[in-house]
């Protein structure tokens, strides 16, 4: 990693294929970070177990979310493409930090409540700690920004406090990440119900469009959207379906809205989203193409973690074998 680069750190756990707001909305603004910042982006497997998982499939998907991270455009050689779980540091820092970490801060994490509302058979040590987890993370590698979602601004809020506590005590340790707000290129709505986000937790099969789904499947999902009881392409008040496909299609196209609503002047909502259904998968093909290629390229993806994990641990070892002495450790 270059010193004179700022250090940006990311992870995403590995327990759904992404859908298309993820790609459009965060992986893509990854593969462009690569250009201005030092990148560290990982798979968090070991978030992804504060619920049961089957550990046959979540294997698979941390093998899957580690392939896709590289087809999207993420370089290992450029970037630090790690799987959390591979690297100890992580879970070492999170219990040093544990201890400079407040009860009623854990207790107050929204996300917390949110869960064990939705999980009440399974309210675990591991789902209330969970922040600190994210904040050994983002302190191990001296990330100076994070991208954040408006539902992780509270952890990394945590993580500030956390570090500057451990700060005050011990002097300059660990660098006061910032969030980072990425340029959106899209803003994706569920398909069925266009006032929400596009999500993965969504019940509904035609709400969501995986970045996996065949072409046959994308444009079908596109063909079934909501839009409304009018017939004219464009963006006002009320017409939240129409926007919605008129942000994805600018999205995927480069358009503005002025031209698209000019492309389908006079034309109906079927025309419409079948094109847009058929710009997403043109979009995605390539992507879906370089996929299969690493998946069934076991021995090079295989390659590339063993890689990561070691970049991971040695930039990670340094930050943790500082915290060691300054906590009083013994350290060889």
């Amino acid at each position: 990693m270059e010193e004179n680069r700022k250090k940006i750190l990311s992870l995403i756990q590995p327990t759904n294929t992404p859908h298309l707001g993820n790609y459009l909305g965060a992986m893509q603004n990854w593969v462009k970070m690569q250009e201005e910042f030092d990148c560290a982006y990982g798979i968090a497997d070991l978030h992804s177990i504060t619920v049961r998982q089957d550990p046959v499939k979540l294997r698979a998907q941390i093998k899957e979310s580690y392939a896709l991270l590289i087809a999207a455009g993420l370089d290992p050689e450029r970037s630090i493409l790690f799987v959390q779980g591979h690297n100890p540091n992580h879970a070492e820092l999170a219990w040093i930090l544990s201890c400079y970490t407040q009860f009623g801060e854990l207790s107050r994490m929204t996300q917390f409540k949110d869960k064990s509302s939705k999980h009440p058979d399974n309210i675990n040590a591991g789902l209330f700690t969970y922040p600190v987890l994210m904040a050994a993370d983002i302190l191990l590698y001296q990330a100076d920004m994070v991208p954040v979602g408006i539902d992780q601004k509270q952890h990394l809020e945590l993580a500030r406090n956390i570090a500057q506590r451990f700060n005050g005590v011990y002097g300059d340790v660990f660098t006061m990440p910032e969030p980072y707000i990425t340029q959106s290129t899209a803003k994706v709505m569920s398909l069925q119900e266009p006032t929400k986000k596009m999500s993965k937790s969504d019940e509904n099969p035609n709400a969501s469009v995986w970045i996996l789904d065949d072409r046959d499947t994308i444009i079908r999902k596109f063909k079934r959207a909501v839009t409304d009881s009018e017939t004219e392409v464009c963006a006002r008040e009320g017409k939240d379906g129409i926007v919605n496909l008129m942000s994805i299609y600018a999205a995927v196209t480069d358009k503005s809205f002025d031209e698209i609503e000019s492309e389908f002047k006079g034309k109906g909502y079927g025309d419409f989203k079948l094109a847009v259904g058929e710009a997403v998968a043109d979009k995605l093909a390539p992507l879906q193409s370089e996929f299969q290629r690493i998946s069934n390229d076991k021995a090079y993806l295989e390659d590339c973690m063993k890689k990561g994990a070691e970049k991971a641990f040695r930039v990670s070892r340094r930050t943790l074998a500082k915290v060691h002495k300054k906590v009083g450790f013994v350290v060889f």
